[in-house]
């Protein structure tokens, strides 16, 4: 009995084993790598980059099978990610402007405010349909502001933002699966980092999102926080097996800590207000990159504890610490110090910039200028501009100007989708080559409509704003860029083994502010002001004249009238004269009488002497 009870505990375990195991494998298949990187800017600041990477080898293909279990990836995103189709996705919430022209380039790009787009499956059965979804279901998965997305700023690019992931040549060239939109006027706050931090396996409480101090990074100069989602391979290059990666990237540049003896010394508690004492256990690996080379450190250093060093062709040397074997013993408190005094110089700007501000007055008409700065000595740039401006702004092609100082530029491909009042934005695409050492001007002129009172948000006086303007490139050189690779988002693969070949650049202007004519908001006020006061005055007077009851009275009173008052007035006046005066008379007889008594008692008194 005991034996058969026995093979049948083992005949079950054996069928369970056989049931589980592919569920098993399927979660034992996703990786997760944390990274921060620091690199000290000429302009003083300290830029870091952390990098948290989540790698699950799935098939977006088959996901209805395959990511129905989740172990390191998060389940919130991953659900919403099939709910409405997505194959790839892009979204960032920054605070501030990057400086390109002072703090060369960033590992990854994103402009003010917030910015999202996203490449949907062909499969999918309406676009527009999952793209509204998707706008609700991440406003309340990241708490912002994106439900505020709508027609109204949404645009479909054919040439500026192409899928980064694996993707077919023909999906690529079908921009009807794609969807752009941006709101530079959104804030970013520890709300949006609280649910953008819980995606981690980690959360905040181990490795390096331990760091995370909310009133030292928003304090910045810089932040950015960013998720990006894409199918990769896993084996690249081979591509045999397909993954799904997660980047989740946050970016921040620090003031210039010269505040002590004058010196740009920074420590990971001058920084975060803590130091790092644990790595996640769930990461494969942990590191720290330092950027060490001779053209970003001018004066002499001294980086502490010890470190390994990685070196990689493009000839940069970059400091590494792995988390992993020295936390083991005790925490880590990175430091970076100078033996001289900092001295802030002019910052070498990289070799294309942009700038791109307002031009014209009044409240009809305007401009909108950018330009676009080549410094290479012999190289010319093949780039992409991308304008996107509000239907309230009315482009006219016709006026579009590109320009240098020595001809006229022809753009070699333009793409413009007009835009619709209440309906669409205006949408300009431009492919123009940039000479060497040249500024290129770019121009164009617009109206500016009129809106409804209702149209207006509530503090309608600030203005409006026109999101970035998209530069993308293709840069000749590494200078003054440290991008991941494309078939990986990990640091490490980037710095160690950069890509070969020339990078592909995507850097942003900045965001515009206009103002719009504004109606008199306070005119309601003053009418209801005014018409209370006349409804009050005319209102009030007719009403006493239509309901009181008017009753003749007699002009003579019962006591006489009024010269009988006056002769009652005067009698009155003479008897209290006359009872004045009786009162003096009293009162003098008084007085002698007194004096009188007193003069007797005296002669008594001499007699009695006497």
């Amino acid at each position: 009995m005991a034996a058969r009870r026995r093979g049948r505990v083992v005949v079950f375990g054996v069928v369970l084993a056989v049931v589980l195991f592919p569920f098993v494998g399927a979660l034992g298949e996703d990786s997760f790598w944390e990274e921060l990187f620091f690199k000290p800017l000429q302009s003083g600041h300290v830029y870091s980059h952390f990098q948290f990477t989540t790698s699950w080898n799935v098939s977006l293909t088959n996901e209805m099978n395959e990511m129905s279990h989740y172990n390191l990836f998060p389940k919130a995103l991953g659900q919403v990610i099939t709910r409405y189709s997505v194959q790839e996705l892009h979204i960032s919430l920054t605070q501030g402007q990057w400086r390109s022209e002072n703090w060369g380039y960033p590992i990854t790009s994103a402009p003010s405010g917030a910015q999202l787009w996203v490449w949907f499956k062909p499969s999918t059965p309406s676009v527009d349909e999952s793209w509204k979804g998707l706008i609700n279901a991440l406003s309340g998965l990241f708490c912002a502001s994106l439900n505020f997305i709508d027609d109204t700023n949404s645009a479909k690019p054919r040439v500026s933002f192409k899928p980064s992931g694996l993707a077919s040549e023909s999906f690529a060239k079908n921009a009807a699966n794609l969807r752009f939109a941006s709101l530079p006027r959104e804030n970013v706050c520890t709300e949006n980092l609280t649910p953008w931090k819980k995606l981690l396996p980690c959360d905040s409480k181990a490795g390096l999102s331990s760091l995370f101090h909310a009133g030292n990074l928003y304090n910045a100069n810089y932040h950015s926080l960013a998720v990006d989602l894409r199918p990769v391979c896993d084996d690249y290059p081979a591509c045999t097996r397909p993954a799904l990666e997660l980047s989740q990237s946050l970016a921040v540049v620090f003031n210039p800590p010269a505040s002590h003896d004058g010196k740009q010394d920074w420590t990971l508690r001058s920084l975060f207000d803590r130091p790092l004492s644990n790595v996640c256990p769930m990461a494969e690996e942990s590191k720290i990159y330092i950027d060490i080379s001779d053209e970003s450190l001018t004066n002499p250093w001294l980086l502490t504890p010890e470190y390994a060093t990685i070196s990689n062709s493009r000839g940069r040397t970059y400091a590494v610490y792995d988390l992993k074997e020295i936390t083991k013993e005790h925490k880590i408190n990175v430091a970076m110090k100078w033996n001289e005094s900092v001295h802030y110089a002019s910052v070498k700007p990289p070799h294309l910039h942009a700038h791109r501000f307002l031009s014209g007055f009044g409240q009809e008409q305007g401009g909108i200028t950018c330009q676009l700065f080549n410094s290479h000595a012999t190289e010319a740039l093949r780039v992409i501009y991308m304008e996107t401006v509000p239907w309230f702004i009315r482009l006219y092609l016709h006026t579009l100007k590109i320009e240098n100082s020595l001809h006229v530029i022809k753009p070699e491909k333009q793409l413009y989708t007009p835009g619709n009042d209440r309906s669409n934005p205006y949408l300009l695409e431009l492919v123009l080559t940039l000479p060497p050492q040249s500024v290129t001007t770019l121009s164009v002129q617009f109206d500016k409509a009129f809106l409804k009172w209702t149209e207006y948000p509530p503090d309608a006086n600030i203005g409006f704003h026109i999101s970035s303007a998209v530069v993308s490139t293709i840069m000749p050189s590494h200078s003054n860029f440290s991008a991941t690779n494309l078939h990986s988002a990990r640091l490490h693969s980037s710095l160690a083994d950069p890509v070969s070949g020339s990078p592909f650049l995507r850097l942003y202007t900045e965001p515009l502010l206009i103002q719009l004519p504004v109606p008199d908001f306070s005119m309601p006020y003053n009418v209801i002001c005014l018409t209370c006061t006349v409804v009050a005055i005319g209102f009030g007077s007719l009403h006493n004249l239509t309901t009181r009851r008017f009753v003749l009275t007699s002009t003579v009173s019962a006591d006489g009238g009024l010269k009988s008052k006056i002769l009652k007035f005067f009698k009155r006046s003479a008897k209290d004269e006359e009872n004045t005066s009786d009162d003096e008379g009293d009162k003098d007889k008084t007085v002698t009488r007194d004096r009188r008594a007193g003069g007797d008692n005296g002669t008594d008194l001499r007699n009695e002497d006497s």
